[in-house]
């Protein structure tokens, strides 16, 4: 198993791990869905014997499985105990925006096939809740489309991103909006000059080089970027060391539109300077009109 790479995606019904399980196929996973955890370790050194044919492997594991899920602890002890190295994938997204994909494709929860989709994801948070504390990674799909879960995925498990020791995330976001739920740290640069009070500057974003002017043209900006860049730089080698694989930043102002955008920018071109991996993403710049840009 040395060589072998193993994915365990699971999660909330409704987050997306259909998607996701889809995405890992088109990268050259061999995928299987809804595996009773009773198995993946024997599927997993059944697929080590293929002499190299299969290196890559990506298991949903889901409530689905009902009672056979209640051993997917246990499955993941045995594997720690033979030596099986693993990633576990967690999908979640908010209650409202679960119940509403459900209404959507009509389809019954599974743990509440008769009764109230909101009651069926409460359980299901309930008895996911020390399998989350696992994971590897959390995605929160809440405020994603199939497309921009598609990318996050390719950026956490291509090829160019195995090669990386560290992938790191640079996301700007508005406070207005909540916390992404997946971030790591969190800074808020609400301190900073404010280009939403300037007429000409409001409709444009942090994307766009006069608002980037105007923000980095205070002193204070540019000593906090320069100040936060050397955090950033001294904790990389260290998260390194203990094992971590992705680095989520969040960088949030009132809207996350002007401050944040413009910081999330520059602290990820500061970075990607230094020949890390690095994915910027602008989570609510476009709240108030559709789509979300990314640069990587």
């Amino acid at each position: 198993m040395k060589d072998t790479k193993l994915v365990i995606v699971t999660g909330l019904s409704g987050a997306g791990k259909t998607q996701a399980i889809w995405c890992l196929e088109d990268l050259g996973y061999f995928c299987v869905d809804n595996l009773p955890p009773t198995l993946i370790a024997k599927f997993a050194e059944l697929c080590a014997q293929s002499e190299g044919k299969i290196n890559k492997i990506a298991l949903v594991v889901d409530i689905r499985g009902g009672g056979f899920f209640d051993s997917i602890n246990e499955s993941l002890e045995n594997l720690d105990r033979i030596g099986i190295k693993y990633e576990i994938l967690f999908l979640e997204a908010s209650d409202e925006t679960l119940v509403r994909r459900f209404k959507e494709s009509r389809r019954p929860h599974p743990l509440r096939p008769h009764g109230r989709v909101l009651e069926g994801i409460h359980e299901e948070r309930k008895r996911l809740e020390e399998l989350r504390g696992r994971a590897h990674k959390i995605i929160d799909t809440s405020n994603l489309s199939n497309k921009q879960l598609k990318e996050e995925i390719i950026a956490l498990f291509s090829t160019a991103r195995e090669e990386a020791a560290l992938k790191i995330t640079v996301l700007s976001f508005g406070f207005k909006y909540g916390l992404p739920m997946d971030a790591d740290l969190v800074m808020d640069v609400r301190f900073l000059p404010n280009p939403y009070y300037v007429d000409s500057l409001r409709p444009l974003t942090g994307d766009d080089k006069e608002v980037q002017d105007y923000v980095m043209d205070s002193p204070i900006s540019r000593t906090f970027l320069r100040r936060y860049y050397g955090l950033i730089k001294f904790l990389i080698p260290h998260y390194i060391k203990e094992g971590k694989t992705s680095l989520v930043i969040a960088i949030g102002c009132t809207g996350g539109q002007h401050r944040s955008v413009t910081l999330a920018n520059k602290l990820g071109a500061m970075l990607q300077s230094d020949r890390n991996y690095v994915v910027v993403r602008h989570r609510d710049i476009d709240k108030n009109s559709s789509g979300v840009r990314e640069n990587v």
